[in-house]
């Protein structure tokens, strides 16, 4: 039987990033970063007030509560505070995968090596302590910038479902599939994840 992890303080870290289950005390914490509009560019929720984001954060807060995503604040250690959010999403453990997603972080803390952190860590706790076989990212077809982002972790792109999503402001949402699989990760654990070992 699978590891039922949903009542875990799981909390994990690198010597770069922190990843702490987000909790009711988070939502002050992260609301300055989640008020910078263009975090939520090409993103499906589109947070223009603290009343949408209250309304993301309860949401995050009820999936966890439902078995269905776990999702974290993300403290950057050099950094000193906190930087954004991430999440385990569509949780099936009966079939041994899950999605990393719902990931944004302060403007200032993008391509600083943060990201890169974080995910190892949700890559690595799903892959050793889950034992899953599959891992999933997705984005929106126009973040090219998220797109090579995923792809620099290794994984492998699976294609495009068009019209795929119905953003909160009404746009249609093209979304690209990205995934690693369990026999893939040792290979991209000692190579593109080296400096972690």
């Amino acid at each position: 039987m699978m590891k039922d992890f949903f009542n875990e303080d799981l909390q994990m870290e690198t010597e770069r990033a922190r990843l702490e289950p987000l909790t009711k005390k988070h939502f002050e914490l992260l609301w300055p970063i989640a008020a910078v509009k263009e975090i939520w560019e090409f993103t499906s929720a589109k947070i223009t007030s603290k009343k949408d984001f209250k309304t993301y954060f309860d949401t995050a807060l009820r999936e966890r509560k439902n078995k269905s995503a776990y999702p974290f604040a993300i403290y950057d250690k050099r950094e000193k505070r906190y930087a954004g959010s991430t999440r385990y999403g569509n949780i099936s453990l009966e079939n041994k995968k899950t999605e990393i997603g719902w990931t944004w972080y302060h403007p200032e803390l993008q391509a600083t090596g943060l990201n890169r952190a974080c995910k190892f860590l949700l890559l690595r706790y799903g892959f050793e302590e889950l034992q899953l076989n599959r891992i999933e990212l997705k984005t929106s077809l126009s973040n090219i910038k998220s797109q090579n982002a995923i792809a620099k972790l290794g994984a492998t792109r699976e294609g495009v479902l068009r019209k795929h999503m119905i953003n909160d402001d009404g746009t249609v949402r093209d979304t690209v599939f990205f995934s690693i699989l369990d026999e893939e990760w040792p290979r991209i654990r000692n190579t593109i994840f080296r400096e972690y070992q």
